[in-house]
């Protein structure tokens, strides 16, 4: 990779102040002063700005994440905080959410640069199953199982939702597994119903569990990120 285009990614910059940061002699790789940015960097080089290490992503990196309530699944929000907040990575801004979760939504995002992974567990032809856990304003009942089982209309949609296994815990709580991923697609099936979701916290997506605590993040097992091939 051209040392420029490294150090704008990594700076956040323009090439134009990088290369002004070059000029002044603030960059070295491997000790060595560069003041090019045409220089061809590689990826077991270290380069230095301004004294301090800027590690290199070679790889590319797959994170669970347990999101709080009041953040968005984005790399920027003019009105609210987003989840990279919580993501102590280099380069976070690269990282993208495979299935956003709402505002006030709470559980498990997964983050990745790989567009291919995250496409295979978004697409819809690739059925992958989500579980939430949903409490409603009204008490649930035990008919619901079948209504959800069929597929239900959606407002202002031309088809049914796919099969959803609803599994009700008590009269306010419920399981739901859904495989696909429409528009505030939870919250829209219970509205079908004539209920109202007060509170939805997503605990699995495939087969990967939630095991953190709330605002905290960890890598990936190999295992899991190869669940989704």
């Amino acid at each position: 990779m051209r040392l420029d285009k490294f150090l704008a990614h990594h700076l956040g910059a323009s090439r134009t102040i990088v290369n002004k940061e070059l000029k002044a002699k603030k960059v070295t790789v491997d000790g060595e002063i560069i003041k090019t940015g045409a220089y061809q960097l590689s990826p077991d080089q270290l380069v230095e700005y301004d004294g301090y290490q800027i590690e290199q992503v070679a790889n590319q990196r797959y994170f669970m994440l347990n999101k709080p309530q009041g953040y968005v699944c984005s790399t920027n929000d003019p009105d609210h905080p987003t989840i990279l907040y919580f993501i102590d990575e280099p380069m976070p801004e690269k990282l993208h959410a495979a299935g956003r979760l709402d505002l006030d939504t709470t559980g498990l995002v997964l983050l990745t640069d790989d567009g291919k992974w995250s496409h295979r567990i978004t697409s819809p032809k690739h059925h992958c199953e989500k579980i939430y856990v949903v409490t409603v304003e009204q008490p649930l009942k035990v008919e619901l199982i079948d209504i959800f089982k069929k597929g239900i209309q959606l407002k202002s949609e031309k088809s049914l939702t796919k099969p959803a296994k609803l599994t009700i815990i008590d009269d306010f709580h419920a399981e739901l597994i859904i495989s696909e991923g429409r528009y505030h697609q939870v919250k829209r099936m219970f509205a079908a119903v004539n209920n109202h979701v007060i509170a939805l916290h997503r605990k699995q997506i495939g087969n990967v569990i939630l095991d953190i605590p709330e605002g905290e993040y960890r890598p990936l097992t190999q295992d899991e990120i190869h669940s989704f091939s």
